[in-house]
């Protein structure tokens, strides 16, 4: 829910790339930040080559990194490039994942980004357990938002049910133990 002191956070099924109303997606990006599967996949399609051109000057990251390109054919202005962590491999996961998300809502604030919209980062062929990365996802936004002043909406774009129900619970938990402080 809104408060005076946050943005509206919500969680969605559907498509990352058909988010109209954001002006910043988050790419669930590679080192070289070129097309892959999944969301990147996603993203480039929709977005054309330019945006594989556009990395290219900005690669390679490291995981728990994000930069941040032009949207190119997408509808969003811009698109936030992050690497998340492979489970089991880049440790610490969980640090790495969070720091994902608060370097992505760190250049959402350095670019007056009013509307941002993530998916669920690392959960894919990078092999991060859907719960864990739910709970690490939702709690480092919550965190983050104080320092944030420009944004109006963070959105969860999840792509299946199973995926959006582990969100929401996470996110409604979350936001009662916060407002019940």
């Amino acid at each position: 829910m809104p408060t005076s002191q946050h943005p509206l956070i919500e969680c969605i099924q559907g498509d990352i790339a058909a988010q109209n109303d954001i002006e910043a997606v988050i790419n669930a990006a590679n080192a070289q930040l070129q097309p892959g599967g999944g969301v990147a996949g996603a993203l480039h399609r929709a977005a054309g080559p330019e945006l594989a051109r556009a990395g290219r000057d900005l690669a390679p990251i490291r995981p728990g990194q994000a930069v941040i390109t032009p949207g190119f054919n997408l509808p969003n202005a811009h698109v936030i490039h992050c690497l998340g962590p492979v489970y089991g491999v880049d440790e610490p996961s969980a640090e790495l994942l969070a720091s994902c998300y608060r370097h992505a809502l760190d250049l959402a604030e350095q670019h007056s980004i009013q509307r941002i919209a993530f998916p669920a980062l690392s959960t894919g062929v990078f092999g991060y357990p859907m719960e864990e990365a739910a709970e690490i996802a939702i709690s480092t936004v919550l965190t983050s938002l104080a320092n944030c002043s420009t944004l109006e909406l963070v959105r969860f774009v999840l792509f299946d049910e199973a995926s959006l129900a582990v969100y929401q619970r996470w996110l409604e938990q979350m936001t009662d133990a916060t407002s019940v402080e």
